[in-house]
């Protein structure tokens, strides 16, 4: 017999069919093609978990199985064939391609409802092969997909128990539901895209708070001038928070550095001078005056010396100057001494 001849074969009630000229082998009349499940089918899944991850991979997997199942479903659908006579008929058909087998444990038309058993089907062979603990999602999705399209209802499924997880066989039940595999891949970018958001949040509430730290640091700093003479620079505007900071540092901080005098420098304040600044700098002298330090201020605008006027605290005890050099050489000239 000439290799190249066509041939043909029936098992139980599957049909298979080979044209080795053509390079095809048929099942069911139908263009086919025959894997390895041990390493060719097994590398295809490993793959597809690898490059997509073991969420998007199940997914994806279920999807396929549904829309394949759909598609069996759906033909004998449309050739009118009575659901009962076409599930009974396809057990022979699925053990004969290697899908494993499978038992009609519940069948009912009326209700729409099917619980179905498999044992030792191809997707629980790789499964177990790839070491996994959880049942696969192709195989429940696919019988899903074949009574959506023979009840022509959306059918859904849960399944009742695992040969992965020990039990001797997988069973799944099978109902009308409003899941569908659109709903399932929605859901899994719903998830995704949450998880990223997630990841996008901490990224910024991490930047934040390093940020939020870094200010603190160089916010106000402590700078020694010259013996026992320090300078405290204020910049921008200064809510409670801020103010809260710098009153603490201050207080924690300046006792360090052993002063006799120190200057706030008030020349990059924001023009716009709340009382709230303005009880900052009274906190501020008073704080400092009950650790023996005398205050000078610098770089008061026309606006911050009116609010300091209105206000109902004391400044006599207060020496002003226009600017941070003056302030440094009246500093110097109560300690006797002078720059040359």
């Amino acid at each position: 017999m000439n290799n190249l001849e066509s041939k043909q074969i029936n098992v139980g009630r599957a049909h298979f069919g080979w044209e080795p000229g053509k390079g095809s082998f048929l099942f069911e009349g139908e263009d086919a093609i025959l894997f390895w499940i041990n390493s060719a089918f097994k590398t295809f899944l490993d793959t597809i978990e690898e490059v997509s991850g073991d969420e998007s991979a199940s997914v994806v997997l279920e999807t396929t199985g549904y829309r394949m199942g759909l598609i069996v479903g759906e033909f004998f659908y449309n050739e009118e064939a009575s659901p009962e006579e076409v599930i009974q008929m396809l057990p022979g058909i699925y053990s004969s391609a290697g899908w494993g087998t499978l038992d009609i444990v519940h069948f009912c038309q009326n209700e729409k409802k099917a619980v179905l058993r498999m044992t030792n089907s191809w997707e629980y062979r790789i499964n177990k092969l790839q070491g996994k603990k959880e049942h696969g999602t192709f195989i429940p999705g696919h019988w899903a997909g074949v009574l959506s399209g023979l009840f022509g209802e959306n059918i859904w499924y849960r399944v009742m128990s695992s040969q992965l997880e020990g039990k001797d066989f997988c069973e799944f039940e099978y109902f009308p539901s409003s899941i569908t595999v659109n709903e399932n891949i929605h859901e899994l970018a719903r998830r995704k895209e949450q998880v990223e958001i997630h990841k996008l949040e901490t990224v910024v509430h991490e930047r934040t708070r390093e940020l939020s730290d870094l200010i603190k640091e160089i916010s106000s700093p402590i700078i020694p001038v010259l013996d026992h003479i320090v300078v405290i620079p204020l910049l921008g505007k200064y809510n409670e928070e801020r103010s809260t900071e710098l009153l603490e540092k201050t207080i924690h901080e300046l006792p360090n550095y052993d002063p006799d005098f120190l200057i706030l420098d008030v020349t990059g304040l924001d023009e716009e001078i709340s009382e709230l600044t303005v009880s900052l700098f009274h906190q501020l002298i008073a704080a400092t005056s009950l650790l023996g330090i005398k205050t000078i201020m610098v770089g008061i605008s026309p606006g911050l010396s009116m609010k300091m006027t209105q206000s109902n605290y004391q400044t006599a005890e207060i020496k002003y100057f226009a600017n941070l050099k003056h302030g440094i050489h009246y500093a110097l000239g109560e300690k006797g001494k002078r720059i040359i």
